[in-house]
């Protein structure tokens, strides 16, 4: 065949590809897709009117932000019917522009509206999304994110789950798609975030799902290619399975733990390194005891698990000034 012939074919693959990815939802190799894709979430922001209303002003000079991921083992009306305890975890959240957490265990969202509420006690302006089917199924035990609506904006558009028909996830990723605030929109770092609760009786069948979690994402046709999948894998760096063979995908923290104890590590971010160059190569988990000087008690009372976060530039393409950091692939 000519060379012409070879470029007309692929430009009519490549118009095929296009319109696939325009009309229709990817499903993974097990099974696995995005749905729904246009859930709109009406919900008030807690104190301060309707969640998408006047925004709060930009911080001043501000060209990074942080994500993190934290386990709230348990999040649950004994633990939020502790003043004390409250008012910890408010702290934490302070530190960070999201937070994805987890197990969270009540059967509405009026716990994360609570806690929202406290985050915000101090004149904060912290917004949440929750999975659709919070408040319309009986659930006991779901996700979250919370964000700063001062630094993050949100497309409510893409608030959803992976969609398992199989039913082999027995808590479903929470995705929600993000901007930053401060650069000008076509300037601006957007990324998807995938909020991961593995069920530690299944680890093991449950984490190599997680590759065709990310590829479905990746694959829902928006042609966003910063999907960061975050929360509790119930593995280590070394221990990640399938994804960890996926071109390009890093983990946030290596060789660390990240259980309160420090006897586990089974939180991180993971993320493909290539596509993310916004990633400034700061990361770390948060001391839940040395930071709130607290003793091992007081901070199993918190939470199980410690926030684990990393580093992001504001700017599409990490354009800061800042050197960033390759990171080591996961294993």
């Amino acid at each position: 065949m000519s060379r012409t012939g070879v470029l007309v074919l692929l430009m009519v693959a490549a118009l095929g590809g296009w319109y696939f990815f325009q009309r229709y939802q990817i499903e993974g190799v097990e099974k696995l897709s995005v749905k729904p894709r246009e859930v709109q979430l009406a919900s008030s922001a807690p104190g301060s009117g309707k969640a998408d209303g006047l925004l709060p002003p930009v911080p001043a000079g501000k060209i990074t932000i942080r994500i993190a991921t934290f386990n709230l083992g348990p999040l649950d009306q004994h633990k939020m019917s502790r003043p004390q305890v409250v008012n910890r975890l408010a702290q934490v959240i302070r530190r960070f522009d999201i937070v994805a957490m987890q197990n969270i265990q009540a059967r509405n969202q009026g716990i994360v509206v609570q806690l929202a509420e406290q985050v915000n006690a101090d004149g904060r302006c912290y917004h949440y999304v929750v999975g659709p089917n919070v408040e319309r199924d009986t659930i006991h035990r779901y996700s979250a994110i919370l964000f700063d609506r001062a630094s993050i904006q949100v497309d409510r558009s893409t608030v959803g789950l992976v969609d398992d028909p199989l039913g082999r996830l027995r808590n479903s990723p929470l995705v929600a798609a993000f901007r930053t605030r401060g650069p000008e929109p076509s300037q601006a770092f957007t990324f998807t975030l995938v909020n991961v609760d593995i069920d530690p009786e299944q680890a093991r069948a449950e984490l190599d799902l997680l590759d065709s979690v990310f590829l479905a994402v990746r694959g829902d046709g928006r042609n966003e290619d910063d999907i960061i999948l975050l929360g509790t894998l119930g593995a280590d760096d070394r221990h990640l399975g399938r994804i960890a063979q996926l071109p390009g995908i890093t983990c946030a923290v290596f060789g660390m733990p990240t259980t309160t104890r420090g006897t586990e590590s089974s939180d991180n971010l993971l993320f493909d390194f290539r596509a993310t160059k916004e990633f400034t190569g700061r990361s770390g988990v948060l001391d839940l005891m040395r930071e709130l000087n607290l003793t091992m008690q007081e901070a199993l009372e918190t939470a199980s698990h410690l926030p684990v976060w990393a580093e992001f530039s504001v700017y599409e393409g990490g354009r800061t000034g800042h050197l960033t950091a390759r990171p080591h692939t996961a294993r």
